[in-house]
């Protein structure tokens, strides 16, 4: 986790504009913020499962206004600002979570999906910022979150060069962006940038896969709320880059010391591991070309659940062990030495 960004933002009663509402980790972000009683804009650009997600919102208690967007189109993103003052009078957050993926070697990927990624990725948030960032300099300050990934930040892998390029220049436009506000005087609105590790959201079956090979779900995932329980509090307490999921920091610091046997583990996994032998199943179209619809959902089916649970089961089993095993050894040695062994002579008992 890195420094403090600029000043925070109290949830309750704040106007959160939420991007990606309609699925992942930007529709779990949304049904967090409205939890803690915030007044949420949400914009995708399925329409109808904007107002599933709006109402699910108001059933958490906060307040909705589903805006159906498509934020590579830089006049929808000014109207979005402008519906969301509009309605609330303001913007308190703006959290980036619309994007998409592609699966290919490079040169397996159309320069048409290649171009598309980045219009959604890159120019999404650039155009958030646009935006956002006029409205909160007049209301004096704000938070701008942008979900990047530890993938294209910290670590690249085969076959996902459009996305690890596109969250590289994502984490990028963030650190430059922080430094204009600096320039301008505007220490009050604070630029994050949270970098997940694997998610289990249905990203991957959005993705464009030009593969010719089925996907695997590879260990560990966190779970999207986990990632959206992140988000509200580096809105109440900023950082510039904020890491989340399991082992990000283990492994943004094994990138730093040693990266590349990182980046040779993270190619044999991609190959030998992620992707499967044979050929991918019939799928929806992706997500470049067409809304999500009935398809989105928070989670993908990938057990983040479960396997976080699991992780935290065995760090709990191994403690208690240890902590056995350090009881045994205090209480044994006692023993011995009530008995009238000599101090320093009574034998080690192994747990």
């Amino acid at each position: 986790m890195a420094g403090a960004a600029g000043p925070g933002v109290r949830m309750r009663g704040a106007v959160v504009v939420v991007t990606g509402a309609s699925s992942g980790i930007g529709r779990a972000t949304a049904l967090a913020c409205a939890g803690r009683g915030a007044r949420v804009v949400l914009a995708a650009r399925s329409a109808a499962e904007l107002e599933r997600v709006a109402a699910q919102c108001r059933e958490r208690g906060g307040e909705a206004l589903a805006v159906p967007t498509d934020v590579s189109d830089e006049a929808a993103v000014t109207a979005l600002a402008a519906a969301a003052t509009a309605r609330f009078g303001r913007i308190d957050v703006w959290v980036s979570a619309a994007g998409a993926g592609i699966l290919g070697r490079f040169d397996q990927t159309p320069p048409r999906d290649l171009q598309r990624l980045l219009e959604v990725n890159v120019l999404g948030s650039v155009h958030a910022a646009r935006a956002a960032v006029p409205v909160m300099r007049r209301q004096g300050g704000g938070v701008l979150i942008d979900v990047a990934s530890v993938l294209g930040a910290r670590l690249e892998a085969a076959y996902m060069g459009a996305y690890s390029m596109s969250k590289a220049a994502l984490a990028t436009f963030d650190e430059v962006l922080r430094q204009e506000l600096i320039l301008l005087g505007d220490r009050r609105i604070a630029v994050c940038t949270v970098l997940p590790t694997g998610v289990d959201t249905p990203f991957f079956q959005h993705a464009a896969n030009h593969t010719g090979r089925s996907l695997r779900s590879l260990p560990p995932v966190a779970t999207p709320e986990r990632i959206a329980r992140r988000i509200v509090r580096t809105a109440r307490r900023p950082r510039r880059r904020v890491l989340v999921g399991p082992y990000a920091r283990t492994l943004a610091a094994a990138c730093a010391l040693a990266p590349g046997v990182v980046r040779r583990a993270a190619a044999w996994h991609t190959e030998h591991s992620y992707l499967g032998g044979g050929p991918p199943p019939p799928a929806p179209p992706a997500a470049l070309d067409a809304p999500c619809g009935p398809s989105a959902a928070v989670r993908g089916g990938r057990h983040g659940g479960p396997r976080t649970a699991a992780r935290r089961t065995a760090a709990a089993a191994a403690v208690l062990l240890a902590a056995r095993s350090a009881l045994r050894r205090r209480t044994g040695g006692r023993a011995l030495r009530a008995a009238g062994a000599p101090h320093g002579l009574a034998p080690r008992i192994r747990g």
